[in-house]
């Protein structure tokens, strides 16, 4: 049995190659008992946020690079980005600086911005690379990239011309952006951002109204969010004489794709169509009999960008099935069967609680890969399994 496994990190719990390992150990004990031999191809993977940069060095190798730079509040934190070998591309992964794993019990929406990411490019072009992608998932903040652009030498100006702060809460009072300071360098590299959402900047479906309840902010503080967005996007599209706002991943990372879009000309790619053709995928699927991919959630949003729907359709257009291993499974699991996946297991299914679940991620991982294994031979029809021996 041919298994290839490529799982999204279970965030808080597992890395994607933990998360892998674990999944190999029970799916190869299941078969073995069973008579029968396992050839396990484990890929770790991510698709913009938190492990990108590990799951890259696992695709490609490279060279960890560390530098130091402010945090979404302000405070020093450490991060790395990684040169590909041949040093042409360098992977940035923004949650390194600027993610919401940096501000736990401190969240303070108005006053974060990515002022660390423009520290941690501009660490990244002295090494010369002809190609960026940034990881832009897993955001702690909501500042349409002001701070990165800030950093990289843009400025923000009142209506009596003078300098303000790159927060939200300072942006409040922003007449009009000076691009004439930003660092020449970053206009002659090509820049790719590596996402997993298509949200405009604004409105019901936008950043704040999205995704600014999980960064802690409520109703009002959205409101307020997406007014003063609504200014900076008047300002910053007068500057470049171009309309951006609208377009699909505009509202990723708290605005951030609008802001590398419109500051570095950056070009919105897939995460994990960029993962893909990194880790070789296509290429690594050939011969193999089982796929399995997973992450800590599956949700709406699964469906659409996200690491398990490409590995889905990655399983599917190669006619291989392909079974999910999740935590948990918003509303039904039989909407993800069979259109996405064989079959879905969860964490939620033999833990007793969410705390529990994530204490003990690598067990109950190796429990239900174990029971997967045994489901997966069963004739068709005859299990939850849904039949998934292709002989």
């Amino acid at each position: 049995m041919r298994v290839l496994i490529a799982v999204d990190s279970f965030k808080g719990s597992l890395t994607s190659a933990e998360a892998g390992t674990a999944i190999a150990e029970g799916l190869e004990s299941g078969f073995a008992e069973l008579g029968i031999q396992t050839a396990i191809d484990i890929v770790p993977i991510a698709d913009g946020g938190e492990g990108t940069i590990d799951a890259f060095a696992a695709a490609c190798g490279g060279e960890r690079v560390p530098v130091r730079c402010p945090g979404p509040l302000g405070d020093p934190v450490s991060a790395k980005f990684l040169v590909l070998p041949g040093g042409k591309t360098a992977v940035i992964e923004m949650a390194q600086s600027c993610g919401l794993t940096l501000v736990r019990g401190r969240k303070d929406i108005l006053r974060s911005n990515t002022s660390g990411l423009g520290r941690q490019i501009l660490a990244a072009i002295e090494k010369r690379p002809e190609r960026l992608l940034i990881g832009i998932g897993g955001s702690a903040t909501n500042d349409w990239g002001a701070g990165m652009a800030g950093v990289l030498g843009a400025r923000f100006l009142n209506d009596r011309g003078l300098v303000i702060g790159t927060r939200p809460i300072d942006l409040a009072e922003l007449h009009s952006v000076d691009l004439s300071g930003i660092d020449p360098r970053i206009k002659s590299i090509p820049i790719e951002s590596i996402c997993d959402v298509d949200n405009p900047l604004l409105g019901p479906k936008g950043a704040a109204a999205v995704y600014g309840a999980q960064k802690g902010a409520g109703a009002d503080m959205v409101k307020r969010l997406d007014e003063i967005g609504s200014r900076f996007a008047d300002a910053v599209e007068a500057a470049v004489g171009q309309r951006l706002r609208d377009f699909p991943g505009a509202g990723a990372a708290g605005g951030l794709g609008f802001g590398l879009a419109a500051f570095l000309g950056g070009e919105l790619r897939s995460g994990i169509e960029v993962m893909i053709d990194a880790a070789r995928l296509r290429e690594r699927i050939l011969g193999v009999d089982l796929i399995v991919t997973g992450e800590g959630r599956l949700d709406a949003q699964s469906q659409h960008g996200k690491t398990t729907a490409g590995i889905a359709a990655l399983a599917r257009d190669a006619n291989i099935p392909c079974l999910a291993f999740c935590g948990s499974v918003e509303g039904p699991a039989s909407s993800f069967i069979p259109e996405m996946f064989a079959a879905v297991y969860t964490l939620s299914s033999v833990a007793s609680s969410l705390d529990d679940s994530m204490a003990n991620a690598t067990e109950y991982l190796k429990t239900i890969s174990l029971r997967a294994a045994r489901e997966a031979m069963e004739p068709i029809g005859s299990g939850p399994g849904h039949g998934l021996s292709r002989g």
